[in-house]
């Protein structure tokens, strides 16, 4: 059984659909976990005590968890996720989310939207949680419908630690993608560096080990790399990018590598990033 963690109102509507197609592609059920993030606003009369007004809160937060929570459940069962758990968290949502994912394979989130009054704190959930958690995170763009995930996949290799990570991560998914591409980009005013073949050999001997066929390529680009990322996945076709994500994490102290924050910002497509 595959597990995902995922947090429900951050989630577009698509998104239990994708977790599932995700984790059909290993081959199990999926059993996705939704927290409830509990924010809300309470009306009350004038002369109300603070002690009315806490209840009236409480009343009003614990409500539109739970419509949360319908709504997460009715969109697995649409789905066809027969196993699923949802939870109603009294905790920071990002912390919650980095907790429950310990238990679980993957985590599902949603792309900020940035025309969306919460843009600020939906962006740093998403990068709170990309750098925090132990395991995998999909981030899924905040609009569109993806028939597939995973059957065209684009490998984002720098030969780093974070890099590494990703592509073990996302084996599940590479061993049953129909193409797998593994892309090193160098900046055309750069030399060339003459150990990259050496080194995508050793990638590649690793990934067939582990039945992943795979293309390998090293492109030199005037391009910023996100950018260049970005047309690479576009010209590939790639339904997923694979990723490392870069960055420094503490829970009042977030910092973004360029690459990462780039592609959190201007993503098409969903992006497996591993830190």
């Amino acid at each position: 059984m595959a597990r995902i963690a995922s947090v429900a109102p951050v989630l577009p509507d698509h998104a239990s659909s994708q977790s599932d197609i995700a984790a059909s592609k290993v081959g199990r059920p999926a059993a996705p976990t939704g927290a409830v993030p509990l924010n809300t606003e309470a009306s009350i009369g004038r002369s109300a005590s603070l002690a009315d007004f806490a209840d009236a809160v409480w009343m009003a937060l614990d409500e539109r968890a739970q419509a949360a929570r319908a709504r997460f459940e009715d969109a697995c069962r649409k789905a066809g996720v027969e196993l699923h758990e949802s939870i109603v968290e009294h905790a920071d949502k990002a912390e919650a989310l980095v907790r429950l994912s310990h238990c679980n394979d993957i985590v599902v989130l949603s792309q900020a939207e940035p025309d969306a009054p919460d843009f600020t704190a939906a962006r740093d959930l998403v990068a709170d949680v990309v750098l925090q958690s132990a395991r995998p995170s999909i981030v899924l763009p905040f609009a569109g419908q993806f028939e597939t995930v995973a059957s065209r996949v684009l490998v984002a290799w720098d030969d780093s630690r974070a890099a590494a990570r990703a592509v073990s991560d996302s084996l599940p998914l590479l061993r049953q993608a129909e193409q797998v591409q593994v892309v090193t980009w160098e900046r055309a005013s750069s030399v060339a560096d003459p150990a990259w073949p050496a080194r995508h050999q050793a990638l590649k001997r690793w990934l067939n080990a582990h039945g992943v066929a795979v293309e390998m390529r090293v492109t030199r680009t005037g391009l910023a790399l996100t950018e260049a990322l970005l047309s690479r996945a576009a010209d590939f076709d790639a339904d997923l990018v694979v990723m490392g994500a870069y960055g420094h994490q503490r829970w009042t102290e977030r910092l973004l590598g360029g690459m990462t924050q780039g592609v959190l910002a201007a993503m098409t497509i969903p992006v497996l990033m591993s830190h």
